[in-house]
């Protein structure tokens, strides 16, 4: 892929992140999944070389960077085979809420550890009944004396088995108003009352999902994330990375699709010619390719944005970028096995797990029917549908 618009740190950036991925590649990630273990040399190593905390303050161990820095780190893991879905949740949602709202002893507690890779938070957020709708949360928090008691469920969390803790979406009662506000908890993973069990899913990833009960876990006052009556602020300061980093996510699965179908259309003879040579094969592959192309732009727009400060001009941005990857990654996941053939079944080609995995592309965080609601509410300025 062409990087002329990138500054030349960040073509380097690029690189490196490429050639650490070349290293463990599709085979490693297979390898943990088959083991039902956890990427932890990839994590570790990426750590080491500063990746995984690049968008982190330097005063606490970061790189100094923001999310176009970060999302490069991800989209060239994923490209050599071998995202980190962490990535999405313990630096960039986690990681960029505590740096920007955290208490000053929060963010000596966590970031250096973000940073480091030797710290990794979770996020919880969805609940079994309140999927996309974020203000039919139920996950509730009540003071005792100092302390917050906080009751709920979430599913859908990642990585809660390997985090230290995880930043908990609940809600706090309006003393003025008696209205629910959002607000941002860091929960231990010891916590008492802090239960989670395993989701069996199909998608064969290194990363679990969970559901989590919260049964009255006791937290001290300095479990809240900044400001009790700013949670929506912080919320979606958390979100709008997030949506970059699954466009990261997606692109660069895209890519590693693209790249073994390409691979194989120029060896592959059937009659004369390799089988790239005919446009019912080539075209398709073209159009993957420049929509892959498309989606990197809006998201490189979006962490642009992001890291200016412009939080309304993210948001949109962010939500195109997610809406665009998905799309093109399950379209270059989709041709490429179709141009394998029956090979793009095997599990010698490493293609057919990709079918799957394309789809949380589409679904999550958001699912593309809420961006498309998103976009013609927001930018379009047409009424509401929900």
């Amino acid at each position: 892929m062409s990087t002329v618009l990138e500054t030349e740190e960040h073509q380097a950036l690029r690189a490196a992140v490429a050639a650490l991925g070349k290293r463990y590649g599709r085979d490693y990630t297979t390898s943990v999944v088959r083991d039902g273990a956890h990427p932890r040399e990839l994590w570790a190593e990426a750590a080491k070389l500063g990746y995984l905390g690049v968008n982190l303050p330097e005063e606490y161990g970061g790189g100094g960077g923001g999310m176009a820095e970060l999302s490069i780190v991800l989209e060239e893991l994923g490209t050599a085979g071998s995202p980190l879905l962490m990535m999405v949740v313990s630096p960039a949602i986690c990681g960029t809420v505590i740096a920007r709202f955290g208490t000053e002893t929060q963010k000596r507690q966590w970031l250096p550890g973000l940073a480091d890779g030797s710290l990794t938070m979770a996020f919880g957020i969805t609940e079994p009944d309140a999927g996309s709708n974020s203000h039919r949360i139920t996950t509730t928090a009540r003071k005792d004396g100092e302390d917050w008691l906080l009751t709920g469920r979430k599913v859908f969390v990642s990585g809660v088995d390997i985090a230290d803790a995880t930043l908990i979406v609940g809600r706090t009662e309006d003393a003025r108003s008696g209205r629910l506000k959002p607000c941002l908890f860091i929960v231990p993973r010891d916590a008492p009352g802090f239960g989670r069990s395993q989701i069996d899913m199909e998608l064969q990833a290194p990363e679990k999902q969970f559901e989590l009960v919260l049964d009255d876990v006791r937290l001290p006052a300095d479990a809240l994330v900044g400001d009790e009556d700013a949670g929506l602020l912080q919320l979606f300061a958390g979100l709008n990375p997030e949506r970059i980093m699954t466009a990261a996510f997606g692109i660069g699965m895209g890519r590693y699709a693209l790249a073994r179908a390409v691979e194989y259309a120029k060896t592959r003879q059937v009659w004369k010619e390799p089988i790239g040579s005919h446009q019912a094969i080539a075209h398709p592959l073209a159009q993957a390719h420049i929509e892959l192309e498309l989606a990197r732009l809006m998201m490189q727009k979006a962490a642009r944005l992001y890291d200016d400060g412009d939080d309304i001009g993210a948001g949109e941005a962010a939500n195109m970028a997610k809406y665009a990857a998905g799309e093109a990654c399950v379209k270059a996941v989709d041709q490429a096995v179709h141009t394998l053939g029956g090979n793009g079944l095997t599990r010698e080609y490493g293609l057919a797990s990709l079918i799957t995995a394309a789809r949380v592309a589409r679904i999550a965080p958001v699912s593309r029917e809420m961006i498309l609601n998103y976009v013609s509410h927001q930018s379009l300025g047409l009424p509401k549908s929900y």
